[in-house]
C-alpha cells in the first residue's frame, strides 16, 4: 500500500509544477507587433524584412519574413516566418517600437498603395500589388545603419543595428508606469512621447533619449482615458472625455501660438453680387423675358410716394442721441422717485417712534394722576 501512495503523491507534485510552470508561461503574452525592414541578425550585409514582437515580461523576438522574390509568385508561394534568434530585454511590458535610419530620420513601415478594385481603368489590366519599402541607400552599407527605439512601461531603449548595442537607456518611472508611447515629429525633428499614469506627459529626444518635457497634465481617473489616449504629430494628443466627446491637447508652444488661426468658422462670408445691366439689344432679341415689379409698374413709387402696404422709417429730430437722452431723463425720474420714497419711508419711521413715545408719556401721566386722585380722595380741604 506504500508504494502506491508514493506514487500518486510524486506524480501529484509533478503534475502541480508542470501546472505553475504553465500559469507562469501563459501569464506572457504579446503587446506590440512591428513591421520593418531592418537586420534580423548580427552578420546581416542588408536589411530584410522583418516582424519585431514585443511580449507582457519585456522581451522582444525578432522574426525573419521571407517573401517570393517575385510579385506574379505572391499569390502561389507563402511567406516563410523564421526565428532569427535574436532576444532583446526590457523592463515592463513593451509598447512601442520605431525605426531610425543613420541620420536620426524616422524610417516608416513598408506600405501598400491603395487602389479601386472596381477602378474601370484597371478592368483589363493584371492588377499587380506594389509593396513600398524604405531600405537605406548604397552610400550606408558599411557600418551600423539604423537605430531601432523600443518602449516598454518602464523605460525605453535605443539599440544600434545590425550590432544590436544598446547605445542610450533612459527609465522612464519606477513608481508608475505608462499607458501610452509614440514616436512623433515636433518642430522638424523626432522624440518619444509618453503619458504616464499618475498624469504626466513626458517628452524624449531621439536616439539620445534626453528629457525634453516633464509636466502634470491629468491623473487617469476614467479607464477611457487610459484605452483612447494617443499622441499626433506636431505636439498633440487626443483621448475621449466621454463616449461622444473628443479631448484635444497640445504640449508644443507654437501650436499654442498659432491656435487661432487654425480655428474653423462655420461659413465663408461672401458679399451678394450687383445685378448685371441688361443691355436694349439683349432684352430686345432675348430669349427670356425681364421680371418687372408689380408696385414699380402701378403703384405709388412711379409717383414719388411711398407704397401703402411697405413700412416706411420716419427717422426722429433728435435719432439715436435723443433716444439716449430720453432713456437718461427717464432713469433719473425713476433714481428721484426711489430716493423720495426712502424719504418718506425714513420720515414714516421717525412718525411712528414720536407717536409710541408720546403714547407711552400719556400712559405715565394718566398713571400718576390716578395715583394722586387715590391719594387725596378722603381727605377734606381743611386737611390739605
Amino acid at each position: 500500500m506504500g508504494d502506491p501512495e508514493n506514487r500518486e503523491n510524486s506524480f501529484s507534485r509533478s503534475r502541480s509544477s508542470s501546472v505553475s510552470s504553465i500559469d507562469r508561461d501563459s501569464k506572457e503574452a504579446i503587446t506590440a507587433l512591428y513591421f520593418m525592414e531592418s537586420f534580423a541578425r548580427k552578420n546581416d550585409s542588408a536589411v530584410s524584412s522583418c516582424l519585431w514582437v514585443g511580449t507582457g515580461l519585456g522581451m522582444v523576438i525578432i522574426l525573419s519574413l521571407n517573401l517570393p522574390a517575385s510579385d506574379d509568385l505572391r499569390q502561389s508561394e507563402p511567406v516563410m516566418v523564421s526565428p532569427s534568434g535574436t532576444v532583446l530585454t526590457l523592463k515592463g511590458a513593451v509598447l512601442t517600437f520605431a525605426c531610425l535610419d543613420c541620420m536620426g530620420t524616422l524610417t516608416h513601415q513598408p506600405y501598400e498603395v491603395w487602389r479601386d478594385p472596381h477602378s474601370a481603368d484597371d478592368g483589363d489590366k493584371t492588377r499587380k500589388r506594389k509593396l513600398v519599402m524604405h531600405s537605406p541607400s548604397s552610400s550606408q552599407d558599411m557600418g551600423d545603419h539604423q537605430f531601432a527605439v523600443i518602449c516598454s512601461e518602464k523605460q525605453a531603449k535605443v539599440f544600434s543595428l545590425p550590432s544590436q548595442t544598446c547605445l542610450y537607456v533612459h527609465n522612464i518611472t519606477e513608481t508608475s508606469f505608462l499607458l501610452r508611447a509614440d514616436v512623433v515629429t515636433l518642430c522638424n525633428s523626432v522624440c518619444l512621447a509618453c503619458f504616464c499614469a499618475n498624469g504626466h506627459i513626458m517628452t524624449l529626444s531621439l536616439p539620445s533619449l534626453r528629457p525634453l518635457l516633464d509636466i502634470n497634465y491629468l491623473p487617469v481617473t476614467d479607464m477611457r482615458i487610459a484605452r483612447t489616449f494617443c499622441f499626433t504629430n506636431e505636439g498633440q494628443a487626443l483621448y475621449l472625455s466621454s463616449p461622444t466627446e473628443i479631448q484635444r491637447l497640445t504640449y508644443s508652444q507654437e501650436m499654442c501660438d498659432n491656435l487661432q488661426d487654425m480655428l474653423g468658422d462655420l461659413f465663408t462670408p461672401v458679399e451678394t453680387p450687383e445685378a448685371q445691366n441688361r443691355g436694349f439689344l439683349k432684352g430686345l432679341f432675348g430669349g427670356s423675358g425681364q421680371a418687372f415689379d408689380r408696385e414699380e409698374l402701378f403703384g405709388e413709387a412711379t409717383a414719388g410716394k411711398a407704397s401703402r402696404s411697405l413700412a416706411q422709417h420716419i427717422p426722429g429730430s433728435g435719432g439715436i442721441e435723443g433716444m439716449r437722452g430720453a432713456a437718461g431723463g427717464v432713469i433719473g425720474d425713476l433714481t428721484r422717485a426711489r430716493i423720495a420714497l426712502d424719504e418718506r419711508g425714513q420720515k414714516l419711521g421717525e412718525l411712528d417712534e414720536r407717536t409710541a413715545s408720546m403714547m407711552a408719556s400719556a400712559e405715565a401721566f394718566s398713571k400718576h394722576a390716578h395715583e394722586v386722585m387715590l391719594k387725596y380722595k378722603d381727605k377734606k380741604w381743611y386737611q390739605f
